[in-house]
């Protein structure tokens, strides 16, 4: 069943949800919805209603709630992926495979190693396209939550929005290369449904030595993610699966 999303909570809703924009184009244009067909509408706090449209004009649609049918798809741990850009549409791969597997939270930083730079116009038009990105998938993938998709920042910017999570890892190339593999581990068994888990990953070519010793200054542990070097693109997908493995499959 289709799958939208609204802005509003479900103590702001009543007996319908109104669907305009993008929402009504897929409505009626793409799945060629007519009056009485059912979809699912997810509220901003997670809420599910089975809904059928009821009517709709040229520029809105309104949907009747018939019942509340929530079921939680969501991780048990609240994970942040922070990824230093990365070139061409890596990125994109990240956050609508990420979305899938369950991130809170998608963080672009300027890396030392970063090849791509954008400048505020060009940050904030592809931070519009990510976020698109984040809600396509969570449709898709029938999450409860849009993740968060935020502007590029720096790595001490980075640190600083890491200050509030109960754990934080850096996934360090040298550390894989070197045989270490029960940090990751450790920490996941450290931590508990509920509580949080930020995991951040480099560009192409990695972490620095000089941003991994200031990312450990402010509290992350360097990990490696098994005995294999992996792509900017493999890490954060590679990590959010042991999460799910470890906190859904496991429990």
């Amino acid at each position: 069943m289709q799958r939208y999303f609204t802005d509003r909570t479900k103590k702001d809703i009543g007996d319908d949800i109104q669907a305009a924009g993008d929402d009504l184009h897929h409505i009626l244009k793409v799945m060629r919805m007519k009056a009485g067909d059912p979809m699912i509408w997810v509220t901003a706090d997670g809420e599910e209603a089975l809904c059928t449209l009821a009517s709709h004009e040229q520029d809105l649609a309104v949907c009747k709630v018939k019942e509340w049918v929530t079921v939680n798809k969501e991780l048990p741990l609240h994970v942040a992926i922070a990824c230093g850009l990365p070139k061409g549409d890596k990125l994109e791969l990240i956050i609508q495979k990420g979305t899938e597997l369950g991130a809170a939270r998608f963080i672009p930083f300027n890396a030392a190693r970063s090849v791509v730079k954008l400048d505020d116009k060009k940050a904030k038009k592809k931070t519009d396209r990510w976020q698109k990105i984040s809600k396509e998938a969570a449709e898709q993938s029938y999450r409860n939550q849009i993740p968060a998709v935020h502007d590029p920042v720096s790595l001490k910017t980075l640190a600083d929005m890491a200050e509030s999570y109960d754990r934080k890892i850096a996934a360090y190339e040298e550390a894989a290369k070197q045989g270490e593999k029960s940090t990751f581990a450790r920490i996941l068994e450290d931590l508990s449904p509920g509580q949080s888990l930020f995991i951040a990953t480099g560009p192409e070519g990695g972490f620095t030595p000089e941003e991994i010793e200031f990312l450990k200054s402010r509290g992350f542990a360097d990990a490696g993610f098994g005995p294999r070097i992996l792509r900017t693109e493999t890490a954060p997908l590679y990590a959010l699966s042991a999460v799910s493995y470890h906190f859904e499959l496991m429990r």
